[in-house]
Formats: structure tokens, sequence, C-alpha cells
């Protein structure tokens, strides 16, 4: 079985941090989002890999994984240009997979448990696909599956007003080279896009039969800049201690704390865990860290308390202020203005920003 991951898509939700760069490489606790995609295809046992690609930040994606050889898998990118919808971006894969069975991620999706459930109980010779569901509070709100008691699709649909069940889409799919051929068959939506929704309900109205497999543990969408924050809380809450830089003073750091090669976290600074430094970064005297706080690298963070944020990277904060969720693009400068009442900043910064608080 060969993976395609999505990762066409233009970010508009993220801006302005994706003005400069591509969603799928925001990084969750140091990490792209990406990457979690492809960690989960491998665990999942799946090293052939496509990737779709839009005409936006491909070329920082491909510059990012390569060949996919230092990830643990063979990677093969596949340009669809411009994002014409779910079943579009699928069928662009189409000779990447041949006439294997294939896994379709979104490439900005999150998944705690993985996939390898999914993956392990479709059975090609019974279903000619496989979809991802997780329980939702309020259905109403999401695309809704209804199923039998078999487990066994009965028909999908989108936003019900008197929804069937709790059962929402949520971005992982399980194909047989049969999806091709309704993706053919498709005319575009209202969204001026083409649906990958009304492909699965041609393979229903075709008789075919379609598993469903209820996902366990979380499941998020990082689409938008409280997405982002909301998955960095999820990820860091699950991370091991790994302290591979300096700290000066063990006392004034607590909780579960990762630090990248060459950064220092200073004697007089207070880091509270979970949270997640990379490499060369400073953490200087005076700072507050955490907690829920992801520092990328490169950083110089100065007499400052952040707390549940993320700084992408190659940034300078120096403002003595409080800084709350809040994501912080790349390479973005933030200093004091003292004549201002130091009260808390909620912030959502691009790439080159300079801001004085």
């Amino acid at each position: 079985m060969k993976g395609v991951i999505l990762a066409g898509g233009t970010g508009s939700r993220l801006r302005p941090i994706t003005h400069t760069g591509p969603k799928q490489l925001v990084p969750i606790a140091n990490k792209p989002v990406l990457e979690y995609a492809l960690d989960d295809l491998k665990e999942a046992g799946i090293t052939e890999v496509g990737i779709i690609l839009g005409n936006k930040g491909r070329d920082e994606i491909q510059a990012y994984f390569g060949d996919g050889s230092d990830f643990g898998v063979d990677i093969t990118y596949i340009v669809q240009g411009e994002p014409l919808g779910l079943a579009h971006a699928v069928g662009c894969a189409r000779d990447f997979v041949g006439d294997d069975s294939f896994v379709v991620y979104l490439g900005d999706d999150l998944m705690r448990e993985g996939i390898t459930d999914l993956i392990k109980d479709f059975t090609s010779d019974e279903y000619a696909a496989g979809i991802g569901l997780q329980e939702v509070e309020e259905p109403s709100r999401y695309g809704i599956v209804d199923v039998n008691d078999t487990g066994d699709v009965i028909e999908l649909v989108e936003k019900p007003e008197d929804p069937p069940n709790n059962l929402a889409l949520i971005g992982v799919y399980v194909f047989t080279p049969a999806i091709f051929q309704q993706i053919e068959a498709l005319e575009k939506s209202w969204r001026d896009e083409y649906e990958i929704t009304e492909a699965i309900q041609g393979l229903l109205d075709d008789g075919n039969r379609i598993q469903s497999h209820v996902v366990h543990g979380w499941w998020k969408d990082t689409g938008k800049p409280e997405d982002v924050l909301h998955a960095n809380r999820l990820v860091l809450d699950d991370i091991e201690p790994n302290v591979r830089g300096t700290i000066e003073n063990d006392e004034t750091v607590r909780g579960r704390v990762q630090l990248g090669e060459g950064s220092v976290i200073e004697e007089n600074a207070v880091v509270r865990g979970p949270v997640s430094i990379g490499e060369d970064t400073v953490i200087k005297s005076g700072t507050y860290l955490g907690p829920y706080t992801s520092i990328g690298d490169s950083c110089i963070i100065d007499g400052v308390h952040i707390e549940s944020s993320v700084v992408v990277g190659d940034s300078e904060i120096s403002a003595d202020r409080t800084i709350v969720d809040s994501l912080i693009g790349r390479q973005a400068t933030i200093t004091a203005n003292h004549d201002k009442k130091p009260d808390g900043e909620r912030l959502i910064v691009g790439q080159n920003s300079s801001l004085e608080l």
C-alpha cells in the first residue's frame, strides 16, 4: 500500500503566518505538521509516499523533506497546481499509485493514535474505500457519515440539520483505484471544487461497500492560528524530557522540557514545562517561559513572560511583557515600548515582522 499526503492548500486561514511559507511547515512542538503525517504513515508500514503540492510553498516543502531518506520513506512529489478540491488532488496521484490501494492523509491534520489500525482493518477484496471517523460534540457543523450495524457506510451528509449520528469525517481515507473513475465523473460543486465526499458517495451509489473506522484519541485540523496553538498544547502534553543543550540552573526549570543542541537556559531564567525549545536558542536571565510553549531554532528570548504560545524560529523577543496564546512567525522582532503599561498581549505575528509593545 502507498501513501498520499495532500499538501497543496494555500493556508489562507493561517495568514499572515502563511504569507511567506506553506502551512504544512508550521511547527507543532518544533516539528512541521506534515512531518507528523509522514511519521504516521511510516509507523503503519507505508514507506512509498506521494506528496501532492500546490503552486505555493512547494519549493520549501521539497527542500525540507528532500527524497524522504532522512525520514525513513521514499517521497515522490506530484504537482497539483491550483487547488481545485480534495478530489482533484487525489486524482493527481493516479499514476503514482497505479493498481495499488492507497492511504490519503491531509497534510495539516494531526492524530494522536495514528492510522495503523485503520490500515490494518482495511481489506480491498471487500471494500472500495475506508474512511476515518471521530465522534464530535456538534455534528451539525461537520460532514457526518451514516453507518449500519456492521460499520459499513450508508450515506455521507454535509452539515446536516438533523444528524443521524455524531460520526464526522476527519480527513484520512483508504482507497482502491476504483475512486479514480468516480473522480473523473465529478462536476464542480457550489464551492467551485471537486469534492471527495461526492466521489465516495459515487462509490456507494454504484453498489460498492465502504468501511468506516472510528479513530480514538484526539484529532486536530491545524488550519487556523487557534488550532495551531491547541495542537501544540496537545502534542506537548505527551512529550518526554530531552535535554541536549545547557541548563545553567536546574532549580529554575521544572516539568518536562525538550532543549535542543546548542541552546542555553541561563541561570535566572524560569522554565515551566511542558516546553519545547529548538537548537541554538538562548533563554536569557529574567525570562519566564511556559507552560505549553514552543520556541524554535536560533531565537533570543530576553526578559519576557511567554505562555501557551508558538515562536516559529529565528526571532528575538525582548519586551518586558506577558505574551500569551500567541503565534509568532519566523524572523520576528518584538521589543518593548517602555511608555506603555505592561498588560498581557495576544499576538499573531507574520514572518519578518517588527513590533514594539
